[in-house]
């Protein structure tokens, strides 16, 4: 199986995919990968340092007909999201990915594939192994825990790096050259309960949402993707109209930037409203499957009655708690004013949990604008404090500022030109990269991302395209091969 992932051409950025994908690498616990990356470093006889937060820089010389050119940074990050199907079996934390060729796509079984930002970093330790590629001097920046907080960007040493132009591989359409990107900022929601006992009375059921496509928080958050959190409080205010229910505990949704796609409630209510209840489960099962039919064909809806008796919230709890969830902003909130199409703010309603009492509820508020980002976070955090929540704002980090004008730009605009006879597509885009952040360490670096396309990132469906990472590596190889001379 691993084998024929390997096969693949280019086989030179396949084989070191397959090497990494062996290795686990979750966001904050990045040590293996980082330990994999340094033996690598040694095997080639390639100097490497790191600075205190854990970022890691491999260095290689220029090829004897570019010494006289610009050093140039090559840039991605080595965590990866964890997503899996419910269903599926699966170890992150000592497995590696189970991959599979499928046609013209590379594909994990359940869970996500790593092509985030993995196939970057795949390509960077082909040119560094490399024997025949022109470059110039290369500084190789590996950065950790991209995908939970950018910490490793936003440590990063002011002093580890001295190259002034970076090429970041982050970007997932192979069409596109990316020149600035949104910033963020998490906003978490705390809250205890004090939980009542059922009556004999009451019944208690779980109603589990699940089967949806899920996707990128940010890159896909316009494409009107069902949040499984939103879809399931929807149902439970419709459900509470009809009779009163209380919530017991709820598990939905996972990672901050994965629109979630699976999320389950247990509620109670009097036992002689269960045949009401069931009808309200087929009504609403038949309402989203049409409504999300063509972004989530998967859609399913289902309950079962709980034996156990597991104590609850009050009805005036559920239903404050209920009305918050509902009225909280999520996906487009607002769209640029001077970028056509560009989504400048949104909100990923990620995570809720209650669990015994304790409430927890995690947000993701992106912008391109910090004026607008502040202004929805606020709004945020208003509607669960006026529900007696704590609110907190963390992992903030600042948006990439677009530079039309960039000489780099220019360069790697006449080498897509030059390879495809075709203009590419210069964006700016609704999700994190780390050049805002590494830009505010190194204000003089000239930055632009690009990658091959990958669909699905932060869901299990994950699938890295093989004629588009084929394109994408004779453009990387060209773009390398025109680094301009040192001015």
């Amino acid at each position: 199986m691993f084998q024929k992932v390997s096969n693949v051409e280019p086989v030179e950025v396949w084989k070191n995919f397959v090497l990494l994908n062996q290795v686990p690498r979750p966001s904050k616990k990045e040590e293996r990968v980082i330990e994999f990356l340094i033996s690598f470093a040694k095997k080639n006889n390639l100097e490497y340092k790191q600075d205190e937060i854990g970022n890691l820089v491999i260095q290689k010389e220029a090829t004897f007909d570019m010494t006289a050119c610009e050093t140039v940074v090559l840039q991605s990050h080595v965590d990866m999201v964890h997503e899996k199907n419910n269903e599926v079996e699966f170890d992150f934390l000592n497995s590696g990915i189970k991959m599979y060729v499928e046609g013209d796509w590379v594909k994990a079984r359940g869970t996500t594939l790593g092509a985030d930002n993995g196939l970057g970093v795949a390509a960077i330790m082909a040119v560094l192994e490399s024997k025949e590629i022109s470059h110039p001097k290369i500084e190789a920046l590996f950065t950790i825990d991209e995908e939970t907080g950018m910490t490793g960007a936003l440590n990063l040493s002011d002093s580890i790096l001295s190259g002034k132009i970076l090429l970041n591989l982050d970007t997932e359409e192979d069409d596109e050259i990316c020149i600035g990107c949104a910033g963020g900022i998490d906003i978490t929601m705390n809250r205890s309960y004090i939980l009542n006992d059922l009556s004999r009375d009451q019944v208690c059921v779980q109603i589990s949402l699940n089967g949806l496509t899920g996707g990128h928080s940010g890159a896909e958050i316009h494409k009107g993707l069902g949040n499984s959190n939103k879809i399931l409080f929807e149902i439970l205010n419709e459900t509470n109209k009809h009779f009163k229910i209380s919530i017991c505990s709820i598990n939905g949704g996972g990672l901050r930037n994965a629109i979630p796609r699976e999320s389950s409630v247990v509620i109670s209510f009097l036992k002689d409203n269960i045949n009401l209840f069931e009808q309200i489960i087929k009504k609403n099962l038949q309402k989203y499957t049409t409504k999300f039919h063509f972004t989530d064909p998967n859609l399913n809806l289902e309950f079962q009655i709980l034996n156990d008796k597991i104590k609850q919230l009050n009805n005036k709890e559920t239903v404050e708690l209920i009305d918050a969830i509902n009225n909280c902003p999520n996906g487009v909130f607002e769209m640029s004013k001077s970028i056509d199409g560009l989504v400048e703010t949104s909100n990923n309603l990620a995570n809720i949990k209650l669990i015994e009492g304790e409430l927890k509820i995690m947000c993701l508020t992106r912008s391109s604008s910090e004026d607008s980002k502040a202004q929805l976070s606020n709004l945020i955090s208003k509607i669960f404090e006026d529900i007696s929540c704590d609110c907190t704002f963390s992992g903030g980090y600042p948006g990439w500022e677009p530079n039309i004008n960039s000489n780099t730009l220019k360069e790697v605009k006449n080498s897509y030109i030059k390879l495809f006879s075709t203009e590419p597509k210069v964006n700016v885009i609704h999700a994190g990269l780390e050049c805002g952040i590494i830009g505010s360490h190194y204000p003089e670096m000239d930055m632009i991302s690009f990658g091959p396309t990958i669909l699905g990132a932060h869901s299990p469906d994950e699938k890295a395209s093989i004629s588009s990472t084929q394109k994408f590596w004779r453009f990387f190889n060209e773009v390398l091969s025109n680094i301009p001379q040192k001015s």
